[in-house]
């Protein structure tokens, strides 16, 4: 379980990034936080691995506070996947993945057989090993980046905006691998986006932030939809616009949802 208990961020520059945030995040589950530019939800996640450290307040993970664990330390035992993925150029894929093992201290025959099987899990070939990242698309990239955030097989796994840099088709693809890798690895997931249908696609509790760094509302997307916390949330999600006002129509035998305006949403399951 991580927890944030008061934490409030103030740069040299007196801009407040976060302020006064109290929030549990469940274990095992994976829990979005998102909002605009400037809401403070990067900063939020750094706190955790202490790539930012509060200027007042506690975050715990397990019940110990972070600042107490030296920060390399920390992060080596944290996954941390980013946009772009983030990999070493002059690396090859497998030895991107087998990084952070290597750095722990596991051979490196280990380590680069357990980048091999990451490749597997992500879902990728394992031919594509052998190459650099610049050979590779930019979804594969952001695969290996995955499966490097997996390699000391993480209870933590951080991933900052990982999918905004690709194509939507793209994307939706990776959504549903992170999906599929979370209901098989069951990892304490925190994801950072500003999208807020990504937030409702992935999240189990999605945490709604607006400028300020300050919590507008942290619910599961059901009950966000049924009860926003204030007009801010209910603006943010959508749920006073045609985009969120479904309802059902028949055609050619077809029970589909549409939105208010008409425009298909999805066929009706029986």
């Amino acid at each position: 379980m991580i927890e944030f208990r008061g934490v409030t961020k103030q740069f040299p520059d007196g801009t407040v990034a976060v302020e006064g945030v109290d929030i549990v995040i469940p274990p095992h589950k994976t829990t979005v936080l998102v909002g605009s530019s400037g809401s403070g939800k990067t900063t939020l996640l750094r706190m955790i691995n202490r790539m930012v450290d509060p200027t007042a307040g506690q975050v715990l993970i397990d019940g110990t506070d972070v600042a107490t664990v030296e920060p390399v330390a920390l992060r080596r035992g944290i996954g941390y996947v980013m946009q772009n993925s983030g990999l070493l150029p002059h690396r090859k894929v497998v030895d991107n993945v087998a990084t952070v093992p290597l750095l722990r201290g596991t051979s490196k025959r280990e380590a680069r057989a357990h980048a091999l099987e990451l490749l597997d899990t992500v879902g990728l070939d394992r031919s594509l090993a052998e190459k650099y990242p610049a050979q590779l698309s930019g979804g594969q990239q952001q695969r290996v980046g995955v499966a490097r955030g997996l390699a000391v097989d993480p209870n933590i796994l951080l991933m900052d905006e990982p999918f905004g840099a690709v194509d939507p088709i793209v994307r939706a693809e990776l959504q549903q691998e992170l999906l599929r890798l979370q209901e098989e690895l069951g990892k304490t997931v925190v994801f950072v986006t500003h999208d807020i249908d990504e937030a409702f696609l992935l999240g189990d509790q999605v945490v709604i932030m607006q400028q300020g760094g300050r919590i507008s509302q942290a619910a599961s997307p059901v009950e966000i939809l049924a009860n926003p916390a204030d007009d801010f949330v209910a603006d943010f999600v959508g749920a006073r616009r045609g985009k969120r006002a479904l309802h059902v129509t028949e055609v050619d035998g077809q029970r589909l949802v549409v939105d208010a305006d008409g425009r298909p949403a999805g066929v009706l399951a029986s």
